[in-house]
């Protein structure tokens, strides 16, 4: 039986070499310049991610929601008596903070310009819960890590950035859009800045609450 398929595998070779396809295929417009001038932003990606396929990233902020929801949900019935595992070296501490300041820079950079350059929403909103990770390994403990979860009311803020970008989203997609400005400068690109930085928002907060999560149930991140 394995001969069969030999025979058939040379047999499909030979058709290759000696009848190739010769259909001819036009040259088209420029896949890139095309998205980019449709869009009004330098960075194809998050023309494609906001406005060619923002059906698509709507479920994905969804999806990343619900993630966080059920891990709340699986973990609601555990007790909290994990030790709170955390650096306690001073050399550790200290570059552990510098490398939070600096991912948290790096996290607002691509917030904001993410539709000029390499970046974007979720970019920024993993750089901002790195940022927020560092910090946790240093907190003195973990209730003083949920007491400013708390009081900057990060919950909350999660669920309004949510819905705001779902509402936006929805606005888009019925046709409703605003100026797409000049291509190239900050203020360009319609709505795709604003949904850039709802993104970054939603995904880092809610990588701050699994975070505490992790921590409260399992003394680790």
């Amino acid at each position: 039986m394995k001969w069969i398929y030999v025979i058939a595998g040379v047999l499909l070779f030979v058709k290759i070499l000696v009848l190739p396809e010769t259909i001819v295929v036009p040259p088209g417009p420029n896949l890139v310049e095309t998205l980019v001038a449709d869009s009004g932003v330098p960075n194809a990606v998050s023309g494609i991610i906001f406005r060619n396929r923002l059906y698509d990233t709507i479920f994905e902020v969804v999806v990343f929601t619900i993630a966080i929801m059920g891990a709340k949900y699986l973990l609601a019935d555990e007790v909290p008596n994990a030790p709170f595992y955390r650096f306690t070296d001073e050399p550790s501490i200290v570059l552990a903070r510098l490398g939070a300041t600096i991912t948290a820079l790096v996290s607002i950079e691509l917030a904001i310009r993410g539709h000029l350059s390499p970046g974007g929403g979720f970019a920024a909103g993993v750089a901002g819960g790195t940022a927020i990770g560092l910090v946790a390994i240093t907190a003195p403990s973990s209730e003083w890590l949920q007491a400013l979860y708390e009081r900057w009311q990060a919950a909350a803020l999660e669920k309004v950035s949510v819905l705001v970008f779902i509402v936006l989203a929805v606005i888009t997609l019925i046709g409703l859009e605003l100026p797409q400005g000049e291509v190239g400068t900050l203020l360009s690109g319609g709505i795709i800045p604003i949904l850039n930085i709802l993104v970054a928002l939603k995904v880092a907060l809610g990588s701050w609450a699994a975070i505490l999560l992790f921590i409260r149930y399992r003394g680790l991140l």
